[in-house]
């Protein structure tokens, strides 16, 4: 029914990832990323969306919406919010009030709103890296502190050093942890036991736990994954959990996601923290039909995708471990995203970085992004058509030949 092997020219879409450089200063234009170029191409597999088509339901809403021909502020309607808390039943087990739901502009706007309504300046915020580097900003900007529980990572596995997380909780200036689940970029689903712990030590500390799980949906076969809000009342209920449906569909573009806020204080708190930094109370009225329809109409696409990227996930790590020896390449249990440790290949993170987009000619998130613990790394997006990734996984192979990384 979907033919996710397709590949779809997007440059001129304005798409960050295919028409755009990062830089300092924001996204910067350029070719480099144009099929044109035949094998000089650079292949971008950095920014976090998908090259695959949406479901057909939610083109055809947008498309409807559209028709209709004014686009003036919106609000989520009531239809809206039961697509959402059927789904979260459906899919996870996880009963969401509607009244619980605070509809925000994206996750990360929502990350930096908790920061500014729930820390003082100076506070301390933890994470544990390697993480999405954008939590990084969200702390920063609130002008607090950054705190890392270091992940703890052997031979390609990546688990929670609950002793260290204890100690650093025990600072009476940490306030709030950022927790990344599914983990971006190391591809771990934690498990119920895992998240309790984690949350039992926060909670035992006085320390407010935001969850992002905007990849939530995003679970390879075979693996489970344990919502936040399923976890013990005296938990979760206290959490602020971040959800959205746009990692899942590929509808980054259309800013649009729904937190999770149990606590009535709470909830009141962020919305006016919103109120106070100027944030509008109209939402995008194409991303709410988009949204609906995805909830309401998407599982047998999202179904099908997951099969598709899990596929993609065995072809890299069957041929990492046959034809790049020496790689690590950290087990993908949920998201798209795929970690792998480049360390022995014994280069800089510069040099890493350079060979990577001059010599394979791969645009990757570098791993010093994520922290000081991502030097050696790289980060790929995956969610590709299997000719891309054949042809990126081709490029690696060759340029390591050639530099007698590995033999010929």
């Amino acid at each position: 029914m979907y033919d996710f092997g397709e590949v779809i020219d997007r440059r001129g879409s304005d798409s960050t990832k295919w028409d755009y450089r990062a830089t300092p200063n924001g996204p910067q234009r350029w070719d480099a990323a144009n099929p044109e170029h035949g094998e000089d191409q650079v292949l971008a597999m950095w920014v976090a969306d998908m090259d695959f088509r949406c479901a057909p339901g939610i083109i055809d809403a947008i498309k409807k919406r559209a028709d209709h021909g004014i686009f003036g502020y919106s609000a989520a309607s009531e239809s809206f919010d039961k697509a959402v808390t059927q789904w979260f039943a459906k899919r996870h087990d996880w009963q969401i009030d509607r009244e619980h739901i605070v509809r925000t502009a994206g996750v990360v706007p929502a990350l930096h709103f908790a920061v500014r309504a729930f820390c003082q300046a100076g506070d301390k915020v933890l994470v544990q890296r390697p993480v999405y580097y954008p939590f990084f900003r969200a702390i920063k900007n609130g002008g607090c502190e950054i705190v890392s529980n270091d992940l703890i990572y052997v031979d390609g596995h990546y688990a929670m050093d609950f002793d260290d997380l204890e100690r650093k909780c025990a600072d009476p200036a940490v306030t709030l942890a950022i927790l990344c689940s599914p983990h971006n970029p190391v591809g771990r689903i934690w498990t119920a036991a895992e998240l309790t712990r984690f949350g039992e030590i926060c909670s035992k500390h006085g320390v407010r736990v935001i969850a992002d799980e905007i990849h939530g949906d995003l679970i390879l076969p075979g693996q489970s994954f344990c919502p936040y809000g399923t976890l013990a009342p005296a938990l979760s209920e206290a959490a602020i959990i971040c959800t959205a449906a746009t990692k899942t569909f590929n509808l980054a573009g259309l800013h649009l996601s729904n937190i999770v806020i149990a606590n009535a204080a709470d909830r009141a708190l962020y919305k006016q923290t919103m109120v106070e930094v100027g944030m509008s109370p109209g939402l995008d009225p194409l991303a709410l039909a988009g949204i609906e329809a995805a909830y309401r109409q998407g599982d047998d696409w999202l179904d099908a995708m997951l099969v598709y990227l899990d596929d993609n996930r065995r072809l890299f790590e069957d041929f990492c471990l046959t034809h790049l020896p020496g790689t690590v390449v950290s087990p993908l249990q949920g998201t798209y995203l795929i970690w792998v440790d480049f360390r022995s290949w014994q280069l800089t993170h510069e040099d890493l970085d350079a060979l990577m987009l001059e010599e394979a000619k791969l645009y990757l998130d570098t791993g010093t992004l994520f922290g000081d613990l991502g030097s050696g790394f790289q980060r790929f997006n995956i969610a590709c058509p299997r000719s891309i990734l054949q042809k990126a996984l081709d490029r690696l192979r060759q340029v390591a030949v050639a530099r007698k990384i590995v033999p010929a």
